[in-house]
């Protein structure tokens, strides 16, 4: 395996959703026994400028719920309180599943719906 610099672990870092982040904090903990989450890490800002904060809301939007429909149907249900046939209708035509939702929210259900094998795009 490839070593990298502390450098290179932070920009690794930078990139990753919260999600990508807490899966690698619970991988941390089951290798070494540590819990690194109690160590803060901040990103470094060039010249002491202000960070430039993103968007604090987006909408989730289904492009398609590929392979395996079934379970993206009963995540569109569980998150949209929709019926059966409204959830199918989003499944087959795309659609916004959940709208002006937190950027943590918004990544928490991406990930469960990429996971079911969905496409999904954040506006």
């Amino acid at each position: 395996m490839a070593k990298f610099t502390k450098e290179e672990f932070i920009n690794g870092l930078n990139e990753m959703t919260i999600l990508e982040v807490n899966e690698l904090v619970e991988a941390m903990k089951e290798a070494y026994g540590i819990d690194p989450s109690a160590v803060a890490v901040a990103t470094p800002v060039a010249g002491g400028a202000a960070v430039e904060e993103g968007p604090t809301s987006a909408n989730v939007i289904l492009i398609a719920a590929g392979a395996n429909k079934l379970a993206v149907i009963k995540i569109v249900r569980d998150v949209t309180g929709l019926g059966l046939k409204d959830a199918k209708d989003i499944a087959d035509n795309g659609g916004a599943v959940k709208e002006n939702a937190s950027m943590d929210e918004a990544n928490e259900l991406k990930a469960k719906l990429e996971e079911a094998g969905a496409t999904v795009e954040l506006k």
